[in-house]
């Protein structure tokens, strides 16, 4: 045959049966008993003349057909789904997936998405906070918030703000340490977090003070270590985009003016090979709005889109 086109149904049993590597969890994924699933790829072996899985006792495994089959069209079967998505939302409500990390969702953006929602009311955001690589493909996202220099392969990356530190404590313990100048921090507990590991260094480093950054108590992102800071357990190293409305509401103080201006930034990325929907550049237009008006960084103009 010139163009073999296997039938679409026991295809796409097969595909869910390898994917999960199991009969069992195919059916429930498809809502049909393991029986149609079973007998689904027979059709598809049977047509091909090809065994596609070996039937073990315990379970199923690929024969080496049955994986250069289901390496070819694992990639199909994700852009069909993701065309399917895209266009069972015409005339529904426009749905942006954005990923970010914890302490972006918890400290910036969260508090302000409600005002997002209020100037587009047909976008809804569905936020989800991950540290972990982002997988487009799988987990079905447009966007995602990631830090660093801003060169990932394969992703468009929109730079939004300066990574920009500063040292934050509550008023309290500012009071009882007495906190003058940077060597101070040398009586305190510096709070770090474990997703940032170099920041104190780098603050340290920019102030030219005499103090060991390492000790002190560690958290698995900045979230934890500011509210430890709140609860007057020590010194954080704060983000300044994180901590600029605390500063201003009075709930943390910032002992010190210096601030250490990293080569780092906070970015709204999407892959290259994506075409950027209109709530996507609603959505990135307006944070580049709230990060200007706040005083944090000027706003940069809008690249054109196709």
């Amino acid at each position: 045959m010139s163009n073999l086109l296997p039938p679409l149904n026991p295809l796409k049993a097969f595909e869910s049966a390898a994917r999960l590597n199991s009969l069992t969890l195919a059916a429930e994924e498809m809502n049909v008993s393991q029986v149609a699933v079973s007998r689904q790829v027979k059709v598809l072996e049977e047509y091909l003349g090809v065994a596609l899985f070996r039937r073990l006792h315990r379970g199923i495994e690929l024969t080496r057909e049955g994986r250069e089959l289901f390496e070819g069209i694992t990639i199909p079967f994700q852009q069909i789904g993701n065309s399917a998505r895209r266009v069972s939302r015409r005339n529904r409500r426009d749905i942006l997936a954005i990923q970010s990390y914890t302490t972006f969702s918890q400290r910036w953006l969260i508090p302000r998405l409600g005002q997002f929602h209020d100037l587009n009311p047909r976008i809804e955001v569905r936020l989800s906070s991950s540290t972990a690589p982002v997988n487009f493909e799988a987990q079905n996202l447009d966007a995602a918030i990631r830090s660093g220099h801003g060169s990932w392969p394969g992703l468009h990356a929109e730079r939004l703000v300066d990574i920009e530190l500063i040292p934050v404590c509550s008023p309290a313990l500012m009071a009882s340490a007495k906190l003058q100048r940077p060597e101070d921090l040398g009586r305190v507990r510096l709070l770090h977090s474990m997703a940032r590991p170099n920041d104190w260094a780098t603050w340290i480093s920019a102030t030219g003070a005499k103090v060991d950054p390492s000790p002190g108590l560690r958290f698995e992102n900045s979230a934890l270590a500011y509210e430890a800071a709140s609860l007057d357990i020590g010194v954080a190293i704060g983000i300044k985009v994180f901590v600029q409305r605390l500063l201003r509401v009075g709930s943390m103080v910032a002992p010190f003016e210096t601030t250490a201006k990293t080569d780092e930034g906070y970015y709204l990325t999407w892959p290259t090979n994506t075409r950027v929907s209109a709530p996507l550049m609603k959505f990135l237009s307006w944070m580049r709005g709230q990060i200007a008006s706040e005083g944090i960084v000027k706003p940069a103009s809008l690249l054109e889109h196709n």
